[in-house]
């Protein structure tokens, strides 16, 4: 088994996905940035436009020993909503899209699997539009969006959106806390 695999998830703001996956026992690094679109080298302001088809994501590194890629994939469909269509809360735009792009087919399957193990269970009341592609490149976003709940969580956003989902997180799957 390899030390370290990589996953691609996009589901709303980066900075939500960022602050809960940093605290994922297993996890290794946490890189926000856009993947899904045309733009090369989108910034975060073409992004913003929804004119690149670029989806605000994360690249997660991982211990597949301490944490499996379904495991990873329960927690991203626990803190947001995979049932709304382009949009999550009052983020709006194809940017903050459900999506999961895998690399290979093990990834491909583990994340089909997941989604149907979720549709069958009913766990939501809405049809799941979470997207599955192949991941073709993945942009690194700017520094300044990096750990941004650490470095600004005092900003209403952070207060008002991070905040509560990495709460969300932390009381739903405290077994999965780094220590």
């Amino acid at each position: 088994m390899p030390e370290s695999e990589i996953a691609t998830l996009a589901g709303g703001c980066f900075w939500c996905l960022e602050a809960v996956f940093k605290e994922v026992k297993g996890v290794q690094k946490v890189v926000s940035g856009y993947t899904g679109g045309i733009t090369r080298q989108p910034t975060y302001e073409e992004v913003c436009t929804d004119q690149t088809g670029h989806a605000e994501a994360v690249q997660i590194t991982f211990n597949p020993a301490v944490i499996t890629y379904k495991e990873l994939l329960e927690i991203f469909f626990t803190i947001h909503d995979p049932t709304s269509l382009n949009r999550q809360g009052n983020d709006i735009g194809s940017q903050y899209r459900s999506a999961i792009f895998y690399t290979g087919e093990v990834q491909k399957t583990t994340a089909a699997q997941v989604m149907k193990e979720l549709t069958q269970a009913k766990v939501y009341p809405k049809r799941l539009v979470t997207e599955l592609k192949p991941l073709e490149v993945f942009y690194p976003a700017e520094a300044y969006h990096r750990d941004y709940l650490k470095k600004h969580p005092e900003k209403p956003y952070c207060q008002a959106v991070v905040a509560p989902k990495v709460a969300k997180f932390r009381q739903k799957w405290v077994g999965k806390l780094k220590e």
